[in-house]
């Protein structure tokens, strides 16, 4: 992004039906427009006095399975910034297709708890247009803000897949599937949780919640997504973070649903305090990882 951007206000959030449609248009090379300019779009989309509705919220915390109490959970303002997210992806400037690109990573900066009352700002944009073996990536970073106190930070790293300069060079070994270990628990997730945590969160891509959806993106059967995942897994945390804490997570293979999920929670470092963890949620047989994550 360069100095000066245009920031554009937004009067409300996005209607989430609407950025689909233009989504799922702008995917057609001929209506989305073709080929797209590489770089990020020079624009900041920005949304004013949000306020958390308590229903959402107690539907997310029994879908995610954390706790329900007079802050947020440290991935619950993800739903309120999604909508914007998703109005910049589908902006004309975007350097790719939202629909199908695949969240790979995710970090969120939580600088203090977030009251459930308070009014938060919101603000959009995207930088650091990079390639990758199998394709080209991007960062979205989001802000919420209270007045002019920054409270939380989220950067998503998205990847389209395409050929690029790197795609001929050496491919990664695949880890070899390895018996896991006990877990500290497990999950069970089905289409019913997702589809309930595709209303709670806006997201409502169908490679989540239509099998034609999911299959027309070489999917078997529709997957979950991949920040219910980084939700659920800090069930097994939930009491135990900081207050000021960065979450950082890695995506690895989809969870194809139905799934049941070994799940992995371990207390690292000494002499550093409470609530830095490595958490992880891994196939239950073959011990290969869905999700990778740190908190520090």
């Amino acid at each position: 992004m360069s100095d000066v951007a245009t920031v554009i206000p937004l009067d409300g959030p996005p209607r989430i039906r609407d950025i689909y449609t233009r989504a799922a248009l702008d995917s057609l090379p001929i209506i989305g427009g073709g080929k797209r300019t590489p770089t990020a779009p020079d624009t900041t989309y920005t949304l004013s006095g949000i306020r958390v509705d308590r229903d959402n919220l107690a539907t997310y915390a029994k879908v995610t399975g954390l706790r329900l109490s007079d802050t947020l959970p440290l991935t619950y303002p993800f739903t309120l910034v999604f909508p914007t997210v998703m109005s910049l992806m589908v902006s004309k400037d975007f350097p790719f297709a939202a629909m199908g690109s695949v969240h790979a990573e995710n970090v969120i900066e939580s600088f203090r708890p977030i009251g459930t009352s308070e009014p938060l700002d919101i603000a959009v944009h995207a930088e650091n247009v990079r390639e990758h073996r199998k394709g080209l990536l991007v960062d979205v970073i989001s802000d919420v803000s209270v007045g002019r106190e920054l409270v939380w930070r989220q950067t998503s790293t998205f990847l389209s897949l395409q050929k690029t300069s790197l795609s001929g060079g050496p491919r990664e070994a695949p880890p070899a599937d390895e018996v896991p270990p006990p877990p500290t628990s497990t999950l069970r997730v089905d289409q019913k949780t997702i589809s309930r945590y595709a209303a709670v969160s806006g997201d409502r891509n169908p490679i989540h919640v239509s099998s034609l959806g999911a299959k027309a993106f070489g999917f078997p059967r529709t997957i979950a997504h991949g920040m219910w995942s980084a939700a659920a897994v800090l069930g097994a945390v939930d009491g135990k973070i900081q207050d000021r804490v960065t979450y950082s997570v890695r995506f690895g293979k989809p969870i194809v649903l139905p799934a049941k999920i070994n799940v992995y929670a371990e207390r690292v470092g000494t002499g550093v305090g409470p609530g830095q963890w490595d958490v992880a949620l891994k196939h239950p047989k073959k011990g290969y990882p869905f999700l990778t994550g740190t908190l520090r």
